[in-house]
């Protein structure tokens, strides 16, 4: 039988336990594992109006639905009296729920935005949109991600109050990837067909969380995708510098926007960058050697969600990307929008937005694509206005 003195030791231990328990549960990384725990229980959130199991990409279960209000929209029964949109859209409603359901497709997407016309071309019923922007968004092999990107981008813009028109560049081909080369070729095909006031270079799997993160451009080059989930929502420039070991704080990474005349003043992005690195912090330092500097929303609104996937086959690591990037002082006058060079191989008016394939060869120069479609582009396909 255990005797007093026992007794009050067996306490002591428990007290001990329990407050070593207390202080591990304080710690950021056993928070995460309590906070999963938590949700293996909780029932899965999904989009309004869209069913399938998800959960594959993660869940932001926190904010409003990003169509909510948007069905009461209605077009003004005389076009000619409308007036300016409010400087501050009413429709705001700052942070949005963000989940990634599988099963999702593009025909979903187009019933939950009615009043999307052909081209991915987007105006609002009811008022004269003050700022028109398109969305440039460089692509290869990521329809899912694409999905999705869609399916949260049309009614964030709609929020907002913008005119705005959504451009897929595509790259054919099993070509080594080049995005910046792919952005190059977006401005110009956009600014063909509207006199844009602002556009926006979206990465495919960076969703924005806060539609209080304005898709206008600024007096200076933009970099909107500031704070993302996959850092903790640590501001972006400064986890890349202490990864990279960079002297400048210029990562211009993810999502970024530049008006026409940023764009030309800086001359564009480099064509020189194929795979994946380098080619965010060129564009960087361009913004700085064109004597502009780069704007940021606040890391509580530049908030962007990224879709978990891995390394491309065809975008593998770029191993030239330090030594371009030591010489970028010396070539961005000549490598840029002045000197990019591609095919058109098709322009399609889709529902949700415009498809743009593009031939851009390697970095030997032009070659034909491994497969080169039909040219689809129709005078009936020109989008709604």
């Amino acid at each position: 039988m255990p005797t007093l003195n026992s007794k009050w030791r067996y306490l002591f231990m428990l007290l001990g336990v329990q407050l070593i328990v207390m202080a591990l549960l304080s710690r950021e990384a056993y928070q995460k594992r309590v906070s999963y725990f938590f949700r293996i229980f909780r029932k899965l959130d999904v989009p309004s109006g869209i069913t399938g199991s998800g959960g594959a990409h993660g869940t932001n279960h926190t904010g409003a639905d990003v169509y909510a209000n948007l069905s009461q929209l209605v077009q003004a029964p005389n076009k000619e009296d409308m007036h300016y949109c409010p400087v501050k859209s009413p429709l705001l409603s700052g942070p949005i729920h963000i989940s990634f359901p599988s099963g999702l497709t593009l025909s979903q997407v187009e019933r939950k935005n009615p009043m999307v016309v052909r081209g991915g071309r987007y105006r609002p019923p009811d008022c004269e949109a003050r700022h028109r922007t398109a969305i440039v968004i460089p692509h290869r092999n990521r329809e899912q991600h694409l999905k999705y990107l869609l399916y949260y981008l049309h009614p964030f813009l709609q929020r907002q109050q913008l005119s705005y028109g959504i451009y897929i560049i595509h790259q054919a081909g099993d070509y080594t990837f080049n995005r910046a080369k792919l952005m190059n070729i977006g401005f110009r095909e956009a600014l063909r067909e509207e006199e844009w006031d602002c556009l926006y270079f979206h990465d495919v799997d960076l969703i924005p969380e806060d539609d209080r993160n304005t898709y206008i451009c600024d007096k200076n080059p933009k970099h909107a995708a500031i704070a993302m989930d996959k850092f903790g929502y640590k501001s972006v420039w400064t986890v890349h510098i202490t990864q990279l070991r960079l002297p400048y704080k210029g990562y211009f990474g993810g999502v970024s926007a530049l008006s026409p005349l940023h764009y030309l003043k800086m001359n564009g992005f480099p064509n020189n960058y194929w795979g994946w690195g380098g080619e965010d912090d060129d564009i960087g330092i361009r913004v700085s050697l064109a004597g502009m500097s780069i704007s940021r929303p606040s890391l509580r609104i530049g908030r962007y969600k990224m879709i978990k996937h891995k390394l491309d086959e065809g975008n593998e690591v770029n191993p030239k990307r330090f030594s371009l990037l030591a010489k970028t002082q010396q070539t961005w006058k000549l490598d840029g929008m002045n000197s990019v060079e591609y095919e058109l191989v098709s322009r399609e008016y889709l529902p949700l937005y415009t498809n743009i394939t593009v031939n851009i060869g390697t970095m030997h120069g032009l070659r034909p694509p491994t497969s080169k479609p039909e040219p689809k582009e129709r005078a009936e396909n020109r989008p709604g206005r």
